[in-house]
């Protein structure tokens, strides 16, 4: 008895209609992965409602009108722009766009800037806060340019309070006209939302 040579069987080609087909279900299963993915690690994912957050912010300062009486003193509205960065890493107060406006007083022994601040995360939620060079916290003595009192929030900040004691490192003024001045500002924030 002679055995026929083994031939596997023959698979059918693919079929034009089935290319399409598979063309169709890939962007399909994709988006399905992209929103599995973008629901994933917030679905469940809650935000403490409490902590100590250090930060810094990376300031542009630009003055907008000056004041100034010669051997008397000077006043000047800034408005100062820039990001924040979480220096532990954390979501918390990183990537926010930050901006101020403040009035700067130098005038005999007052010599001091007041304002207030608007933190604005990607999301468009906000915080709130206001600022004063003379109040400083003299349990953190690295933190020696002034406090924050945060006064409230928006979105997933509503509700939210706490206390930003910061310090002002001086960096290198913006070339050109202006008078735009840079300085990073750390901050060591306790802060709690209710």
């Amino acid at each position: 008895m002679v055995s026929e040579p083994h031939t596997a069987p023959r698979e059918e080609p693919m079929k034009p209609h089935s290319i399409k087909t598979l063309f169709r279900a890939i962007p399909l299963a994709l988006s399905g992965l992209l929103i599995v993915s973008s629901q994933g690690p917030s679905l469940g994912a809650e935000m403490a409602k409490k902590g100590v957050t250090p930060y810094v912010t990376h300031f542009v300062f630009r003055p907008v009108q000056s004041l100034d009486v010669s051997g008397l003193g000077t006043v000047t509205l800034l408005e100062a722009t820039g990001t924040t960065e979480n220096l532990k890493g954390e979501k918390m107060l990183d990537k926010m766009s930050a901006r101020c406006e403040a009035l700067s007083v130098n005038s005999g022994p007052k010599n001091y800037i007041d304002g207030a601040c608007v933190l604005a995360d990607a999301d468009g939620d906000m915080i709130f806060s206001s600022f004063d060079t003379r109040d400083l916290d003299k349990s953190q003595p690295d933190m020696k340019c002034g406090t924050h009192i945060i006064t409230g929030g928006t979105g997933k900040y509503k509700g939210i309070t706490g206390s930003e004691p910061f310090a002002c490192n001086a960096m290198p003024n913006l070339a050109g006209a202006g008078g735009y001045t840079s300085m990073d500002i750390p901050h060591n924030t306790s802060w709690e939302i209710n």
